[in-house]
């Protein structure tokens, strides 16, 4: 079902009042959208330019030893001249072990080099578009994949719909606490480098079901670190706490954290929309959930949890939402799923509310710690207006785009100089990107480098560098064709 269809946005936000989701608003002047998302925003030490972050977005094309390859590289170069002055850098696994599949990228000594001479490639080119460096900042994503691992997983504590959802079997072993300490100084030592090859910031992470976030919601795990909120945090404080002992004000810390983990949701085989696992309550699983009922958050738990983060060195959050393997709604509103997977239970709006909202509750109640909002790219142009309205209302300190960086990485160039985005260049959510980075073979040149643009039913070119310089759809766009027809979002005869 599409659920995009405005012609402006009024239109939009006509439906915003009709569904009720009261945590999305908008700035209408274009003028005031630049002066808002241009204002600096200071995180530690570092006066960060404007107030626009790219999210870590992984593309599943590092070398097999870890080190970024030629696409990756392309990314972060096009990332470098958008000019967004926060740009996190993606997952990057902390050993072999943590990573979810093999072109992961993972920073070795043997590979720290590779990411000294990224890191120093997207400096170069931020400076020559935009002058200064000085208030760029870059944080590297240190993860380890939990039950993701694709070599081998490492489950923190059992819940049976998650096991179910991820195939794990119920008598599976859970790492044990000594284990995990030992995996504290894997993430330091990742840090360090980090560090070595010139990142002036890490983030720890702590979201989308991955090891970290699932130990925030291990309440039925035993030991020193489950049941309790405090054990529950230990790894990642204990991390913080080691960090900030052998760097001091060197190194930002940073957390991209998992604000409402809610239940897995399967596809209904007749309808192909998603439901919820028949859950028990109370619920004894998850992070920042309502045990009466996990479909509803509960910030309780983790505004005390952020607190106790910042009161251990934590200087910057990135507030996420939810589990991309086993309720992708919840983590980013979409108009078309990936391929397979179940249609939206809820107009993508009420997702975006969520997110608007659980991070606003968040940032007022921890003011003086900068914080990042995601769920924005649904909004496809007007993205932007509703992050100057979040930041100008003091619901968010960084408006983060994700997906929509990878179809439009210049996307903040467009805010700072213009103060509105391309609607022929925004990304439309039909969750290609995730079908490409999925079938893990994806050469240069050989499938379409950017989102396809959709207009009055028909699909339309996108851009390869820039407004003025039109590419043709790559070799794949068979593929394409296909992959959209099959969601009814064009038929092969329409397109161009």
């Amino acid at each position: 079902m599409r659920h995009f269809t405005y012609k402006n946005l009024s239109e939009l936000q006509q439906d915003v009042e009709t569904w009720g989701a009261r945590s999305v608003g908008f700035e209408n002047n274009k003028s005031k959208v630049t002066e808002i998302l241009s204002r600096p925003v200071q995180v530690g030490s570092l006066r960060v330019g404007n107030s626009m972050a790219i999210h870590p977005m992984e593309g599943c094309d590092g070398d097999l030893d870890g080190r970024p390859g030629e696409l990756t590289i392309r990314r972060y170069e096009r990332f470098a001249r958008g000019g967004a002055k926060l740009i996190w850098f993606e997952a990057t696994a902390v050993s072999d072990a943590g990573k979810a599949n093999s072109r992961q990228l993972s920073i070795t000594r043997a590979n720290r080099d590779d990411y000294s001479r990224l890191y120093e490639r997207i400096l170069e080119l931020h400076r020559e578009r935009w002058g200064s460096v000085d208030d760029v900042l870059i944080p590297i994503q240190l993860t380890h994949s939990g039950r993701y691992s694709y070599a081998t997983r490492t489950i923190a504590c059992h819940n049976p719909h998650i096991d179910r959802k991820s195939n794990v079997s119920p008598d599976f072993p859970t790492i044990g606490d000594d284990d995990l300490e030992r995996l504290e100084d894997d993430f330091v030592a990742a840090a360090q480098l980090a560090h070595d090859a010139g990142f002036r910031a890490v983030d720890l992470k702590t979201t989308h079901g991955y090891l970290l976030n699932e130990l925030t919601g291990a309440k039925t795990r035993e030991g020193r670190y489950g049941s309790p909120l405090e054990n529950r945090l230990r790894f990642m404080v204990n991390v913080l706490g080691m960090l900030r002992a052998r760097f001091g004000n060197k190194l930002i810390l940073c957390i991209r954290l998992g604000c409402f983990d809610s239940v897995p949701y399967f596809k209904d085989e007749k309808a192909g929309l998603g439901v919820p696992a028949d859950f028990e309550t109370p619920y004894p699983y998850g992070f920042g959930v309502d045990p009466d009922n996990p479909l509803r958050d509960d910030t309780t738990e983790v505004i005390d949890a952020i607190r106790r983060f910042r009161d251990a060195g934590l200087q910057l959050l990135n507030v996420s939402l939810g589990c991309p393997y086993y309720n992708p709604h919840v983590t980013r509103p979409f108009e078309k799923p990936d391929d397979g997977n179940y249609e939206q239970p809820e107009h993508p709006l009420m997702g975006v509310d969520r997110h608007f909202r659980i991070a606003g509750k968040l940032q007022r109640a921890i003011p003086d710690l900068p914080m990042v909002g995601s769920g924005y790219s649904w909004l496809r142009k007007y993205a932007i207006n509703a992050g100057a309205k979040n930041v100008d209302d003091g619901g968010i300190s960084f408006l983060g785009i994700g997906r929509g960086a990878l179809a439009y990485p210049d996307f903040a160039a467009d805010v700072l100089e213009k103060g509105e985005l391309d609607e022929l260049r925004v990304c439309k959510t039909l969750t290609y990107c995730t079908y490409l980075m999925r079938r893990k073979n994806h050469p240069p040149r050989a499938v379409p480098s950017r989102l396809p643009a959709i207009r009055q039913g028909r699909l339309r070119r996108n851009y390869e560098a820039g407004p003025r310089r039109a590419a043709p759809v790559a070799a794949d766009s068979e593929s394409l064709i296909r992959y959209l027809g099959s969601h009814r979002m064009i038929r092969a005869s329409q397109a161009e």
